[in-house]
């Protein structure tokens, strides 16, 4: 069974908690494999990229542990890809295109039309521009909360102002295969590091046995 750790929008394998799972899982004798998703590039990142390159690290049936944005890849590769068995989603971006519309106002009207937005780069520690067309794919698998037809198991943090945890919650809600945990942290969940661990050991023994 593979585990594939998918990181969120401008972060990267190195990121705190890609580390902190890889580690965890070692100690097991399990290898995580921590993907890069800046596909084809951060500046032209795409939805659509990320989702074909994940299925193509696929060799068998897997797993996935997605945060953020990797969170809403691995939900949108579950449902296309009978390979994935199960997945883990840390306050998974969910309707990131509507949150960003409501949120940026009319700086997201300049992004339309200029067709760039600087964003502050988690890997580098700098600033770097992603494209509109970004937003564009995003909005091909529309702005409705992905399928997940697989047993999934969402953390997400009370205090997040990134990502609203009613968005994990209405996924819960509506589908019984869906746990979630809600926790007292904000959006990169890092003091609960150590929750996390134990509550993805728990969900994925059945599969990483």
């Amino acid at each position: 069974m593979q585990v594939l750790y998918l990181p969120g929008f401008a972060s990267g394998p190195s990121s705190t908690k890609a580390v902190a799972y890889a580690d965890h899982f070692a100690k097991r004798g399990i290898a995580v494999e921590r993907l890069e998703l800046r596909k084809p590039s951060f500046e032209h990142l795409r939805l659509s990229a990320m989702i074909a390159h994940v299925r193509e690290q696929l060799t068998g049936p897997a797993v996935l542990i997605g945060s953020s944005l990797g969170g809403l890849t691995a939900a949108r590769v579950a449902d296309e890809d009978d390979r994935i068995k199960a997945v883990v989603l840390l306050a998974p971006a969910f309707r990131l295109a509507n949150r960003w519309q409501q949120q940026l106002g009319p700086e997201w009207d300049e992004w339309q039309r200029t067709g760039w937005r600087e964003v502050y780069d988690y890997t580098t520690g700098g600033s770097a521009k992603v494209d509109f067309g970004f937003i564009e794919d995003i909005l091909t698998y529309g702005r409705e909360l992905p399928k997940v037809t697989v047993p999934a198991l969402v953390m997400h943090g009370t205090q997040d102002e990134t990502v609203p945890v009613e968005y994990s919650r209405e996924l819960a809600a509506s589908h019984p295969n869906v746990e979630l945990i809600e926790l007292a942290d904000g959006h990169q969940l890092t003091e609960s590091i150590p929750r996390l661990l134990v509550e993805t050991d728990r969900f994925l023994a059945p599969y990483l046995q």
